[in-house]
């Protein structure tokens, strides 16, 4: 039906060809080739007329139906001067050629359906009906015609009215789904770039550590430099796999390993770890949760903090991380604590921050 009648719903930009829509709309002309033999068994003058009406009205319907690019553009004063002289054609030909012409009557309805602005059409629809109502009667058509050519005229007025209303809805349904598709794309963007940061400045930092120490050890002590270089391959094949693993989306760390790693990195550092746990284990988005921001925690510990203690508290309601080292009050948080905030927002959490009195800072993930 769409490429029958070219129609692409108000506010889209959708073009539909106008060859596709002529070939559709010549559907609608098969309705009139029986009028062709009504004109043939005419004589004189009158045939002549009913050739040329019966010509101009084709030539109309085309011309309304395809002067625009789609239904939805703008209607100018010359597709205006064609619909009106399309019906004015439609009715004045059964009144001039007979009853056999009242078939005219049907298509302006139908035409004004899917032409005019939508506010229009109803009061449009049953004004032609009204006009096949009363040119059937004035032309003597039986009481049976008239009543099917005025039901028909309006009854396929409001199924094209119907179909027009279906097509725009169908239409919306595309954008929404073209929109969510494009909100799913930019928030699986958005969770790659927050995993990445968080993963990349955790695996970074441990391996700058455990590089620069092998650095200093390499002359005193060359087994332990080439034990810690070991570590450094190890922390950049894991950081590679994690990376790959969350680009697709499969990563699961869970609170235990990144405690076990937590533990690894600050000692690296020459920060003390002290890790306190009780309650139950957590459910699984919890857990997760919990992780991430121990990963991030520690990895601000390292990089920032200067600390020479750092403890990590976990209950089934709460994680806390605080460390001894240099706080500023206003420090702006970056990317990691904005990324640890959206995560606990999505599970109904909060994240607080803040220097500690007694020198250091703090952060605490509430459930």
């Amino acid at each position: 039906m769409e490429l029958v009648f070219g129609y692409a719903p108000e506010g889209t930009r959708r073009r539909s060809p106008r060859l596709g829509r002529a070939i559709g709309l010549s559907l609608g002309v098969l309705y009139l080739i029986p009028l062709i033999g009504s004109i043939a068994e005419l004589s004189g003058a009158k045939r002549i007329l009913a050739a040329l009406t019966y010509t101009a009205f084709l030539a109309l319907y085309y011309a309304v139906c395809l002067v625009r690019d789609t239904w939805h553009d703008a209607i100018g004063p010359r597709t205006w001067a064609l619909y009106a002289l399309f019906l004015t054609v439609a009715v004045t030909a059964p009144p001039l050629l007979g009853p056999d012409f009242d078939a005219f009557l049907i298509y302006p309805a139908v035409v004004s359906a899917i032409f005019l602005p939508k506010r229009w059409t109803l009061p449009a629809i049953a004004a032609c009906s009204l006009a096949a109502f009363a040119v059937s009667e004035a032309i003597g058509t039986r009481q049976h015609g008239v009543l099917i050519v005025t039901a028909t005229t309006f009854s396929l007025g409001v199924m094209m009215l119907a179909f027009r209303h279906s097509r725009e809805l169908v239409e919306q349904l595309r954008e929404a789904r073209a929109e969510v598709a494009r909100l799913a794309a930019a928030e699986e963007r958005l969770r790659i770039a927050r995993d990445l940061h968080d993963l990349l400045g955790h695996s970074l930092s441990l391996i700058a550590l455990k590089s620069e120490l092998a650095t200093r050890l390499a002359e005193r002590d060359p087994s332990r430099a080439a034990s810690e270089m070991r570590d450094v391959n190890g922390v950049a094949r894991e950081a590679l796999r994690d990376v790959r693993e969350t680009v697709t989306g499969y990563r699961r760390r869970t609170l235990a390993e990144e405690l076990d790693s937590a533990r690894s990195v600050l000692t690296a550092a020459g920060v003390e770890p002290v890790v306190n746990l009780s309650g139950t284990p957590l459910p699984e988005p919890h857990d997760a949760l919990f992780a991430w921001a121990v990963r991030e925690c520690v990895t601000n510990v390292v990089r920032h903090a200067r600390a020479r203690r750092c403890e990590i508290t976990v209950t089934s309601s709460f994680l806390e991380v605080t460390d001894d080292g240099r706080a500023e009050a206003a420090a702006v948080p970056g990317n990691g604590l904005r990324g640890l905030r959206e995560r606990a927002a999505e599970l109904g959490g909060t994240v607080q921050t803040a220097p500690r009195p007694s020198g250091g800072f703090m952060v605490r993930v509430g459930l």
